[in-house]
């Protein structure tokens, strides 16, 4: 790419920023289609210049402040380990590899929608509220004719990664579409420019992609959230089956659990793991010991049924034992318009550790903000702006079941 054809960083983010919504109100309707979307995994821009968080996030090799007794066997395309309150993060592998992200990305669903309606509200479902879930899909066991509360909606979406509850929220949030364009929108605010997002639930459509690097973003904002936080730890609820008859409904985070032949992680208090054919398995999960919490995000593990949460054990294992004195080798960033010492309850830590990273003040390089901001940006930026990507064989759509 010729530099008079380049746009500066900032001109792209501020792009990025002034798109948001762009053709939210024309799309509240219809089925969110990927526009010039990438394949299902695409790695890293080519020519992408400082990496969001820090340089060594964008290493195709293991990063760690400190190797003493990192876990040799892992096996995951890529994974994270951070401190949730400094944002540090204390080792990664190809931190921003855009990978399906299954139903993990539900955190950013709840992380754009959670605060919309009131948790006692109660909406009667309709037959148009169900209509487009994907075949295959994970379900609660929501039916039309029954009325449901908002509190019930957001614990099958949490709980039993109900993708009928996702898109009955949708449809209240004005359609699937509009949903969409707010996610993105979020995405956006998050920083998370790894993310696209084409379905509210994480199915596995042609072009929806996600990092560990922003799946632990929309974990840690999220976690910030007490009503997000107390959902992702509900172990189980009743849940209405017609009537006055109720089901009882169960987490499906077997490390929240300890089900399946796994024993339940001490300290665990969630997040969300998430399955697809595709996908594999997918799991972001925050636990605290001695009063520290870590993060840590795996994607796409091997063949063994329980090896995203042996893994995800793992670097938790590692975290609370060698962590605290290894150096950070990158920095989860904060939303735009935040700093890491404005947030609530951060600390001169959490400053500290974006200024020792080096990260802390990094823009993302020019063809990752286009990429993150979606096709608004590209028509923006129109022949100024070349997103250049590898791009492997799109496969077809796969099925939930978590």
């Amino acid at each position: 790419m010729r530099d008079s054809a380049r746009l500066s960083r900032r001109s792209v983010l501020a792009l990025a920023v002034a798109a948001p919504m762009a053709g939210a109100a024309s799309m509240a309707g219809a089925t969110p289609v990927a526009a010039a979307a990438p394949a299902i995994e695409a790695a890293p821009d080519s020519e992408a210049g400082p990496v969001l968080g820090g340089d060594r996030l964008g290493s195709d090799t293991v990063q760690a402040g400190s190797t003493t007794g990192l876990p040799r066997r892992l096996t995951a395309r890529s994974w994270l380990v951070a401190d949730h309150d400094t944002g540090e993060v204390l080792a990664a592998y190809r931190a921003h590899r855009r990978l399906p992200p299954a139903s993990t990305l539900k955190m950013l669903f709840a992380d754009t929608l959670l605060d919309r309606f009131p948790r006692g509200s109660r909406h009667t479902v309709t037959a148009a509220d169900l209509a487009g879930i994907p075949a295959g899909s994970s379900l609660v066991g929501i039916r039309a004719g029954t009325t449901y509360t908002v509190d019930q909606l957001w614990q099958g979406v949490f709980l039993r990664s109900g993708n009928d509850a996702v898109h009955v929220l949708a449809h209240m949030n004005g359609g699937v579409a509009r949903t969409v364009a707010e996610m993105r929108a979020r995405a956006r605010e998050l920083r998370a420019l790894d993310t696209h997002v084409v379905s509210p639930d994480g199915y596995d459509h042609p072009g929806q992609l996600s990092s560990a690097y922003d799946l632990t973003l929309f974990a840690r904002h999220g976690l910030r959230d007490p009503a997000f936080r107390a959902y992702c730890r509900t172990r189980t609820a009743d849940f209405p089956a017609g009537g006055r008859r109720t089901f009882q409904i169960q987490n499906t985070d077997r490390l929240l659990d300890g089900t399946w032949g796994l024993r339940a992680y001490p300290g665990l208090i969630g997040v969300k793991n998430g399955y697809t054919t595709h996908a594999g398995n997918t799991f972001t999960g925050a636990a605290t010991r001695a009063g520290r919490t870590l993060l840590v995000t795996v994607m796409h593990p091997g063949n063994r049924l329980d090896a995203v949460y042996e893994e995800a054990a793992a670097l938790l294992d590692w975290g609370f034992a060698q962590g605290a004195s290894a150096r950070a080798v990158g920095v989860l960033v904060e939303p735009t318009g935040e700093s890491a010492g404005e947030r609530p309850g951060a600390g001169p830590a959490a400053a500290r550790g974006a200024v020792a990273s080096g990260a802390g003040t990094r823009e993302p390089s020019a063809g990752r903000l286009a990429e993150g901001a979606g096709t608004a940006v590209a028509l923006l930026a129109g022949g100024f702006l070349a997103l250049r990507r590898r791009r492997t064989p799109g496969r077809a759509k796969g099925r939930h079941r978590e």
